[in-house]
């Protein structure tokens, strides 16, 4: 099982969105999952924000989830020098159980972005940025471009965004 997560913020209060799938290529998942969070701190300032890891840990304990692949809106890591960002946190957390694939729709802050985290899954696009943990970039890549959807950001991921937001019922 591979699980999409994503995570909505709204003022003091939070939602944590799940899509578990069989398949890469998979249009619909198999079951979704949501965690609310009724209290928000604020993110320390200066700080890598880290507010949604024990967010992501909760949910993967409460519903005994146990991915061979999570696959997060964000990032991996901060650059191509592997600063670690929340994906990583996430993979080390889990002792590297799962493999994390972070897909971001922007670059690299303060820096360009290498060509090898670059996707491009719609031409003429801008590409989705790529970072993973627990396994190799290109097999990554690879399982980004496989995703359903025939626009730049594959349909699950857009699922999950919809689940945390609470546009869509899980």
């Amino acid at each position: 099982m591979k699980l999409v997560m994503d995570v909505h913020i709204a003022g003091e209060t939070a939602r944590v969105g799940a899509v578990a799938f069989e398949d890469w290529g998979a249009a619909e998942g198999t079951r979704h999952y949501t965690l609310d969070i009724a209290h928000v701190d604020k993110p320390a300032k200066g700080e890598l924000d880290l507010r949604a890891l024990p967010w992501l840990i909760q949910l993967l304990e409460a519903n005994r989830l146990q991915p061979e692949a999570i696959v997060l809106d964000g990032f991996v890591h901060l650059d191509a020098q592997d600063t670690p960002a929340l994906g990583r946190r996430l993979h080390d957390t889990l002792a590297g159980r799962s493999a994390v694939i972070a897909v971001s729709k922007s670059v690299f802050k303060g820096a360009d972005t290498p060509d090898q985290f670059c996707v491009f899954r719609e031409d003429e696009a801008p590409p989705l940025i790529v970072t993973c943990a627990g396994i190799d970039l290109g097999a990554a890549k690879a399982r980004v471009r496989m995703m359903h959807g025939r626009k730049r950001v594959p349909t699950l991921l857009k699922l999950a965004a919809r689940i945390a937001k609470g546009t869509v019922d899980a």
